[in-house]
């Protein structure tokens, strides 16, 4: 069986490392995107089962790209987490507004792991 693929956006090289060195050990197969044009392209190209998604990113803010894919007959049934250092409820609620969950930075591996496996299940389905 194949492991589920996690797209994993955010413009800060450590916090990806970290996601994805984490996902794999957990046996996900991770797919990174540096900016919110590029997260979008990524899901439709390889139509992962869950997005990660940070809100503060270059070329198109995070929240614009969840509006994009999730407006995409394509890629609208994906899951997407906003993992955000925006804490406000405002933001909470344009973030569930607009994703499928949400997470707050700082946010360990193992709770961002509980998110993912609360949406999509193990790694291998």
């Amino acid at each position: 069986m194949d492991s589920k693929t996690v797209l994993v956006v955010d413009d800060d090289a450590d916090s990806r490392n970290i996601c994805t060195l984490f996902l794999q050990h957990h046996g996900y197969h991770v797919v990174e995107a540096a900016d919110g044009e590029e997260g979008v392209r990524r899901a439709r190209e390889r139509r992962p089962d869950l997005i990660l998604m940070d809100v503060t990113l270059p070329v198109l803010d995070g929240w614009a790209a969840t509006e994009r894919i999730k407006t995409d007959p394509d890629t609208s049934a994906i899951p997407v987490v906003i993992l955000t250092g925006h804490a406000l409820e405002r933001d909470r609620a344009r973030s569930l507004t607009l994703g499928d969950a949400y997470l707050t930075k700082p946010c360990t591996p193992r709770r961002i792991l509980e998110e993912v496996q609360r949406l999509i299940g193990a790694a291998v389905g």
